[in-house]
Protein backbone atom coordinates (compact mmCIF):
# COMPACT_ATOMS: atom_id res chain seq x y z
CA UNK A 1 0.00 0.00 0.00
CA UNK A 2 1.35 3.43 -0.96
CA UNK A 3 1.78 5.80 1.97
CA UNK A 4 2.52 9.49 1.35
CA UNK A 5 5.18 11.14 3.50
CA UNK A 6 3.50 13.15 6.24
CA UNK A 7 4.42 15.20 9.33
CA UNK A 8 5.23 13.25 12.50
CA UNK A 9 6.88 10.50 10.45
CA UNK A 10 10.13 9.07 11.85
CA UNK A 11 12.69 6.70 10.34
CA UNK A 12 13.86 4.26 13.03
CA UNK A 13 15.80 1.59 11.09
CA UNK A 14 17.67 1.24 7.82
CA UNK A 15 17.93 -2.29 6.45
CA UNK A 16 17.02 -3.57 9.91
CA UNK A 17 19.74 -1.61 11.74
CA UNK A 18 18.63 0.93 14.32
CA UNK A 19 19.38 4.63 13.99
CA UNK A 20 19.09 5.19 17.72
CA UNK A 21 21.87 7.41 19.03
CA UNK A 22 23.12 8.48 15.59
CA UNK A 23 23.17 12.05 14.34
CA UNK A 24 21.65 12.83 10.95
CA UNK A 25 25.08 12.96 9.29
CA UNK A 26 26.10 9.66 10.90
CA UNK A 27 22.87 7.99 9.82
CA UNK A 28 23.32 9.13 6.23
CA UNK A 29 27.01 8.23 5.99
CA UNK A 30 26.85 4.93 7.89
CA UNK A 31 23.51 3.57 6.75
CA UNK A 32 22.40 5.25 3.55
CA UNK A 33 25.50 6.24 1.57
CA UNK A 34 25.76 3.21 -0.71
CA UNK A 35 25.73 2.83 -4.50
CA UNK A 36 23.21 4.82 -6.48
CA UNK A 37 20.47 2.54 -7.79
CA UNK A 38 20.69 0.04 -4.94
CA UNK A 39 17.65 -0.83 -2.83
CA UNK A 40 17.20 0.18 0.79
CA UNK A 41 14.45 -0.69 3.26
CA UNK A 42 13.58 1.89 5.89
CA UNK A 43 11.38 1.24 8.93
CA UNK A 44 8.98 4.07 9.67
CA UNK A 45 6.96 5.03 12.73
CA UNK A 46 4.13 7.46 12.16
CA UNK A 47 1.75 9.18 14.51
CA UNK A 48 -1.67 7.64 14.07
CA UNK A 49 -0.30 4.29 12.81
CA UNK A 50 -0.59 1.40 15.27
CA UNK A 51 2.57 -0.39 14.08
CA UNK A 52 5.86 0.53 12.36
CA UNK A 53 5.97 -0.30 8.67
CA UNK A 54 8.70 -0.85 6.07
CA UNK A 55 9.20 1.17 2.91
CA UNK A 56 11.47 -0.01 0.09
CA UNK A 57 13.20 2.76 -1.85
CA UNK A 58 15.93 3.02 -4.46
CA UNK A 59 18.94 5.23 -3.72
CA UNK A 60 19.34 8.08 -6.18
CA UNK A 61 20.53 11.66 -6.50
CA UNK A 62 17.81 14.13 -5.53
CA UNK A 63 17.44 16.99 -7.99
CA UNK A 64 15.13 19.66 -6.56
CA UNK A 65 13.10 21.41 -9.24
CA UNK A 66 11.44 24.80 -9.29
CA UNK A 67 7.75 24.34 -9.90
CA UNK A 68 5.09 26.72 -11.09
CA UNK A 69 1.43 25.81 -11.17
CA UNK A 70 -1.32 27.75 -12.88
CA UNK A 71 -4.83 27.91 -11.47
CA UNK A 72 -6.69 28.90 -14.63
CA UNK A 73 -10.03 29.06 -12.84
CA UNK A 74 -8.81 32.04 -10.84
CA UNK A 75 -6.14 33.27 -13.24
CA UNK A 76 -3.41 33.13 -10.66
CA UNK A 77 0.08 31.70 -10.75
CA UNK A 78 1.40 29.62 -7.86
CA UNK A 79 5.18 29.37 -7.53
CA UNK A 80 6.46 26.54 -5.36
CA UNK A 81 10.02 27.65 -4.95
CA UNK A 82 12.99 25.98 -3.25
CA UNK A 83 16.21 27.76 -2.39
CA UNK A 84 18.50 24.78 -1.82
CA UNK A 85 20.05 24.38 -5.26
CA UNK A 86 22.88 26.46 -6.65
CA UNK A 87 21.02 28.29 -9.44
CA UNK A 88 17.27 28.49 -8.83
CA UNK A 89 16.64 31.94 -10.29
CA UNK A 90 16.96 31.13 -14.02
CA UNK A 91 14.62 28.16 -13.58
CA UNK A 92 12.19 30.29 -11.60
CA UNK A 93 12.15 32.91 -14.35
CA UNK A 94 11.68 30.27 -17.05
CA UNK A 95 8.83 28.45 -15.29
CA UNK A 96 6.95 31.60 -14.37
CA UNK A 97 7.30 32.91 -17.93
CA UNK A 98 5.84 29.65 -19.26
CA UNK A 99 2.86 29.79 -16.91
CA UNK A 100 2.19 33.47 -17.57
CA UNK A 101 2.28 32.77 -21.29
CA UNK A 102 -0.16 29.87 -20.81
CA UNK A 103 -2.57 32.32 -19.16
CA UNK A 104 -2.33 34.66 -22.10
CA UNK A 105 0.01 37.24 -20.61
CA UNK A 106 0.51 39.12 -17.37
CA UNK A 107 -2.77 41.01 -17.84
CA UNK A 108 -4.59 37.75 -17.10
CA UNK A 109 -2.67 37.04 -13.88
CA UNK A 110 -4.25 38.25 -10.64
CA UNK A 111 -1.27 37.48 -8.45
CA UNK A 112 1.36 35.00 -7.29
CA UNK A 113 1.68 32.59 -4.38
CA UNK A 114 5.17 31.65 -3.19
CA UNK A 115 4.88 28.45 -1.17
CA UNK A 116 7.71 28.18 1.39
CA UNK A 117 5.95 25.84 3.81
CA UNK A 118 8.27 23.14 5.18
CA UNK A 119 11.13 24.62 3.18
CA UNK A 120 14.28 24.22 5.33
CA UNK A 121 16.21 26.74 3.25
CA UNK A 122 19.74 26.53 1.94
CA UNK A 123 22.33 28.97 0.65
CA UNK A 124 22.22 32.66 1.52
CA UNK A 125 23.04 33.54 -2.10
CA UNK A 126 19.91 31.76 -3.32
CA UNK A 127 17.69 33.49 -0.77
CA UNK A 128 19.04 36.81 -2.02
CA UNK A 129 18.44 35.90 -5.67
CA UNK A 130 14.91 34.69 -5.10
CA UNK A 131 14.03 37.81 -3.07
CA UNK A 132 15.66 40.03 -5.69
CA UNK A 133 13.48 38.42 -8.37
CA UNK A 134 10.42 40.11 -6.83
CA UNK A 135 11.98 43.37 -5.59
CA UNK A 136 12.98 46.45 -7.59
CA UNK A 137 15.15 48.07 -4.96
CA UNK A 138 16.10 48.22 -1.29
CA UNK A 139 17.90 46.00 1.16
CA UNK A 140 17.17 42.28 1.11
CA UNK A 141 19.08 41.07 4.15
CA UNK A 142 22.06 41.99 6.29
CA UNK A 143 24.39 39.88 8.40
CA UNK A 144 26.11 41.03 11.58
CA UNK A 145 28.86 39.26 13.41
CA UNK A 146 30.30 39.82 16.86
CA UNK A 147 31.98 43.01 15.69
CA UNK A 148 29.18 44.59 13.66
CA UNK A 149 31.21 47.27 11.88
CA UNK A 150 33.95 44.90 10.72
CA UNK A 151 31.91 41.75 10.09
CA UNK A 152 28.59 43.03 8.76
CA UNK A 153 27.36 42.71 5.17
CA UNK A 154 24.33 44.16 3.41
CA UNK A 155 22.73 42.82 0.26
CA UNK A 156 20.50 45.00 -1.92
CA UNK A 157 17.98 44.28 -4.65
CA UNK A 158 18.53 45.20 -8.28
CA UNK A 159 15.94 46.55 -10.69
CA UNK A 160 13.43 44.06 -12.07
CA UNK A 161 10.32 42.37 -10.64
CA UNK A 162 9.23 39.05 -12.17
CA UNK A 163 5.70 39.62 -10.89
CA UNK A 164 5.57 43.11 -12.47
CA UNK A 165 3.94 44.58 -9.38
CA UNK A 166 1.18 41.97 -9.11
CA UNK A 167 0.10 40.99 -5.58
CA UNK A 168 2.15 38.26 -3.89
CA UNK A 169 1.24 35.92 -1.05
CA UNK A 170 4.00 33.99 0.75
CA UNK A 171 3.01 30.82 2.61
CA UNK A 172 5.10 29.82 5.66
CA UNK A 173 4.84 27.51 8.65
CA UNK A 174 7.02 26.12 11.44
CA UNK A 175 9.01 24.14 8.89
CA UNK A 176 10.08 27.27 6.99
CA UNK A 177 13.65 27.99 8.06
CA UNK A 178 16.85 29.84 7.24
CA UNK A 179 16.94 30.97 3.60
CA UNK A 180 13.17 30.66 3.20
CA UNK A 181 12.73 32.96 6.22
CA UNK A 182 15.02 35.50 4.57
CA UNK A 183 12.80 35.53 1.49
CA UNK A 184 9.60 35.84 3.53
CA UNK A 185 11.07 38.55 5.78
CA UNK A 186 12.41 40.61 2.89
CA UNK A 187 9.16 40.60 0.92
CA UNK A 188 7.17 41.28 4.09
CA UNK A 189 9.32 44.23 5.22
CA UNK A 190 9.11 45.86 1.78
CA UNK A 191 5.33 45.33 1.82
CA UNK A 192 5.79 43.45 -1.41
CA UNK A 193 3.96 40.38 -0.15
CA UNK A 194 1.39 39.30 2.41
CA UNK A 195 2.77 36.48 4.56
CA UNK A 196 0.18 33.84 5.45
CA UNK A 197 0.40 30.78 7.70
CA UNK A 198 2.07 30.22 11.06
CA UNK A 199 5.30 31.53 12.59
CA UNK A 200 8.45 30.22 10.91
CA UNK A 201 11.18 28.17 12.57
CA UNK A 202 13.51 31.01 13.60
CA UNK A 203 16.85 29.85 12.21
CA UNK A 204 18.56 33.22 11.78
CA UNK A 205 22.22 32.35 12.33
CA UNK A 206 25.01 32.19 9.76
CA UNK A 207 27.29 29.15 9.72
CA UNK A 208 30.76 29.15 8.20
CA UNK A 209 32.34 25.80 7.33
CA UNK A 210 36.02 25.78 8.27
CA UNK A 211 38.12 22.93 6.84
CA UNK A 212 40.30 20.95 9.21
CA UNK A 213 43.29 18.73 8.58
CA UNK A 214 42.48 15.51 6.81
CA UNK A 215 38.92 15.23 5.59
CA UNK A 216 37.26 16.98 8.52
CA UNK A 217 35.55 20.33 8.81
CA UNK A 218 33.99 22.44 11.55
CA UNK A 219 30.79 24.40 11.19
CA UNK A 220 31.05 27.61 13.20
CA UNK A 221 28.26 30.11 13.88
CA UNK A 222 29.67 33.49 12.87
CA UNK A 223 26.77 35.95 12.47
CA UNK A 224 23.03 36.56 12.49
CA UNK A 225 20.64 37.43 9.65
CA UNK A 226 18.55 40.62 9.84
CA UNK A 227 15.57 41.56 7.68
CA UNK A 228 15.48 44.98 5.93
CA UNK A 229 13.73 46.58 8.93
CA UNK A 230 16.45 45.33 11.26
CA UNK A 231 14.55 42.36 12.73
CA UNK A 232 16.58 39.38 13.81
CA UNK A 233 15.04 36.11 12.64
CA UNK A 234 16.97 34.13 15.26
CA UNK A 235 14.73 32.24 17.73
CA UNK A 236 11.72 34.43 16.88
CA UNK A 237 11.12 33.58 13.24
CA UNK A 238 8.90 35.48 10.84
CA UNK A 239 5.39 36.20 12.10
CA UNK A 240 2.72 36.00 9.39
CA UNK A 241 0.50 38.96 8.53
CA UNK A 242 -2.45 36.58 8.46
CA UNK A 243 -2.40 33.55 10.76
CA UNK A 244 -3.79 30.37 9.25
CA UNK A 245 -3.29 27.35 11.50
CA UNK A 246 -2.35 24.00 10.00
CA UNK A 247 -4.89 21.18 10.19
CA UNK A 248 -4.56 18.93 13.22
CA UNK A 249 -2.56 15.77 12.69
CA UNK A 250 -4.81 13.95 15.12
CA UNK A 251 -8.41 15.22 15.25
CA UNK A 252 -8.83 13.54 18.64
CA UNK A 253 -5.85 15.27 20.30
CA UNK A 254 -6.55 18.11 22.68
CA UNK A 255 -5.56 21.65 21.73
CA UNK A 256 -2.62 21.89 24.18
CA UNK A 257 -0.98 18.69 22.92
CA UNK A 258 -1.44 19.69 19.30
CA UNK A 259 -0.10 23.21 19.91
CA UNK A 260 2.99 21.77 21.60
CA UNK A 261 3.71 19.52 18.61
CA UNK A 262 3.36 22.36 16.11
CA UNK A 263 5.34 24.97 18.07
CA UNK A 264 8.83 23.42 18.09
CA UNK A 265 11.29 26.01 16.83
CA UNK A 266 14.93 27.07 16.83
CA UNK A 267 14.48 28.52 20.33
CA UNK A 268 13.74 25.01 21.65
CA UNK A 269 17.06 23.57 20.46
CA UNK A 270 19.81 23.01 23.00
CA UNK A 271 22.51 25.67 22.77
CA UNK A 272 20.62 27.87 20.29
CA UNK A 273 21.42 31.58 20.12
CA UNK A 274 19.01 34.05 21.65
CA UNK A 275 17.49 36.97 19.75
CA UNK A 276 19.47 40.16 20.29
CA UNK A 277 17.18 42.68 18.56
CA UNK A 278 15.68 44.00 21.80
CA UNK A 279 19.13 44.35 23.38
CA UNK A 280 20.42 46.36 20.42
CA UNK A 281 17.39 48.65 20.60
CA UNK A 282 17.97 49.25 24.34
CA UNK A 283 21.69 49.90 23.86
CA UNK A 284 22.59 50.94 20.27
CA UNK A 285 26.27 51.24 21.22
CA UNK A 286 26.42 47.57 22.16
CA UNK A 287 28.47 45.96 19.40
CA UNK A 288 29.01 42.61 20.99
CA UNK A 289 27.13 39.45 20.05
CA UNK A 290 26.83 36.41 22.27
Amino acid sequence: MRRAWKPATFITHVDGETLLGLTLDEAVSNRCAVLKGSEIVITVVREGESEPFDVSIIRDTIELQRRAHTDRRRHSCIARDHVQRHRPTPQLEEKLAEEVEALGGMDNVNGFVIDLRNNPGGLLTQAIRVSDAFLDEGEIVSTRGRNVAEEGDRFNATSGDLAEGKPIVVLINGGSASASEIVAGALQDHRRAIVVGTKSFGKGSVQTVMPLRGEGAMRLTTARYYTPSGRSIQALGVSPDIIVEQPRRDPNANEEEEAERNSRSEADLRGSLNNDSSERRRNPSNRSGP
